[in-house]
């Protein structure tokens, strides 16, 4: 019997609720609708969902709430699109800081949103099965060096603070997400660049030389960071949830 993708809608607003249902039913999705936190709890506990579109601005539990709790339970890899009815870059960020892989500005064409939710849903197929999934808001902890997902950055043994750029985080991330794993360029191409396409063809290879630069890495006969000839590149370093460091 033929998969068919099921999505749980999570918005206050009614008539969102029945726009959004309405229209991804037409075009073959199955939908469920939730109009607070407590009514998405209470369906995760009996269903399984393969997307969940989360407004942010909720009475009671906010979305970015909702978002950090999924990402902290048993759904934590479930795809998450938030919607947000201010297009203030912040609440972009602290979103996908908390886990979310996609965002949507209120208001919004219902196309654009079926259109989201395929690629999120294609993105995350992508990968192989059984992939780790670390949570939003920890050091993680892997040979000399600590990720800290909070401020984006790298530390170092002596303490020391190595800024990252954005496309440098996302990729690392992406491998710190999947270690001991090989992802293909157009995988991790898919993974990184979100909404923007600012990356492409080959740049992958320029990115993950940079990344092993960032962690003094040596490309010749790299510990962190490994090619894998004709498909693409594995993070060989086990990983660990570390503490965060008091002061």
């Amino acid at each position: 019997m033929e998969h068919i993708d099921h999505v749980l809608v999570v918005d206050d607003d009614r008539e969102i609720r029945e726009m959004v249902s309405g229209y991804l039913r037409k075009n073959g999705l199955r939908v469920s609708v939730a109009a607070d936190g407590r009514q998405m709890r209470s369906f995760l506990e009996t269903d399984r969902v393969d997307l969940v579109v989360l407004d942010i601005m909720m009475p009671g539990d906010d979305g970015l709430v909702l978002c950090r709790e999924l990402r902290a339970g048993r759904h934590k890899a479930v795809p998450v699109l938030m919607l947000t009815a201010r297009s203030d870059e912040t609440d972009r960020i602290v979103g996908l800081e908390m886990g979310a892989d996609d965002y949507l500005v209120k208001p919004f064409a219902a196309r654009e949103l079926l259109a989201r939710i395929k690629a999120v849903l294609r993105r995350t197929r992508m990968l192989p099965p059984n992939l780790q999934v670390t949570e939003a808001g920890r050091l993680l902890a892997f040979g000399a060096w600590q990720l800290d997902t909070t401020a984006r950055h790298l530390i170092d043994e002596a303490g020391t603070v190595v800024p990252l750029s954005g496309a440098e985080y996302r990729l690392l991330r992406v491998l710190l997400d999947h270690p001991q794993r090989v992802l293909s360029r157009d995988q991790l191409l898919n993974l990184t660049q979100g909404r923007e396409a600012e990356l492409f063809d080959r740049s992958i290879d320029l990115l993950v030389s940079r990344l092993r630069q960032r962690l003094r890495d040596d490309a010749r006969e790299p510990a962190y960071i490994k090619t894998v000839r004709s498909e693409g590149y594995v993070f060989a370093m086990p990983i660990t949830i570390a503490q965060a460091r008091e002061g």
